[in-house]
């Protein structure tokens, strides 16, 4: 029998867990380090995406690196305090972090593509489903050498995996957050499909603004670091700390 949400817990704090997740998920690590460091807005290179592949595209592999790991991070951390207040809270602020860095607020809602940060909120959540997505992926990537396909393939592995540890209330949670990165990652879907898709290690050019499909999954555009949405690090960092990706932002 599903363990339902305990809507017992006072509504106040579970509105106040869901809005602390949001902030801190819609915080973006790659818009405010290229302009600290002075590499100007992000948003007006490559893809236009706030994401650790597009901010690769500066040049600076440090600086994807510190975005893959903050967009991972506001996941955890989220998760982490909200637990405080009990499983509940702590469900909800993973899931305002998520539906934070997909749309942020102060970026006119268009962010990331979610894969760091559903690893990001996994892992803090449970860790073992998080280890297990990171297998998945580096199996698939290993098989494919697509980013985005191993992403997709964790993501929509994970609820079943929640299901096979008993985890049903989580289960129900990450099959919302996995619908919604499917949704975002409609793009490489599509090339997917018309095997236009760039690989992990493909070496090309500069993605430009104008760029057919350039997003931050696309890693044929990455130069060996690719980021299914949000890079090839977020699987083989991330999982290993877990670690949802992916995709990403």
């Amino acid at each position: 029998m599903p363990d339902p949400i305990h809507w017992g817990v006072a509504l106040p704090y579970l509105f106040m867990a869901l809005a602390f997740g949001y902030v801190l998920g819609s915080t973006p690590f790659g818009l405010i380090l290229t302009k600290f460091t002075g590499m100007g807005d992000v948003r007006k290179i490559g893809s236009g995406n706030i994401g650790a592949t597009n901010v690769l595209r500066t040049g600076n592999k440090k600086l994807a690196a510190l975005t893959l790991l903050g967009d991972l991070l506001k996941g955890t951390i989220a998760v982490l305090v909200a637990a405080e207040w009990g499983q509940d809270t702590a469900n909800l602020a993973g899931m305002g972090a998520f539906l934070g860095h997909l749309f942020p607020f102060w970026l006119k809602f268009k962010g990331g593509k979610g894969v760091a940060t559903y690893i990001g909120v996994l892992l803090g959540l449970y860790w073992p489903a998080c280890a297990l997505f990171g297998l998945v992926w580096l199996a698939c990537a290993k098989l494919t050498r697509y980013s985005s396909l191993s992403a997709l393939i964790a993501s929509a592995l994970t609820p079943f995996a929640l299901l096979g540890f008993s985890e049903w209330q989580l289960a129900e949670l990450f099959a919302i957050l996995t619908a919604l990165l499917w949704i975002k990652h409609k793009a490489n879907i599509m090339r997917l499909l018309d095997g236009t898709e760039g690989k992990i290690g493909d070496k090309t050019a500069k993605a430009s603004p104008e760029a057919s499909g350039a997003d931050e999954a696309d890693v044929s555009e990455a130069s060996q670091v690719s980021d299914d949405g949000e890079t090839q690090d977020a699987a083989s960092s991330a999982p290993q700390s877990d670690a949802d990706e992916n995709t990403k932002g």
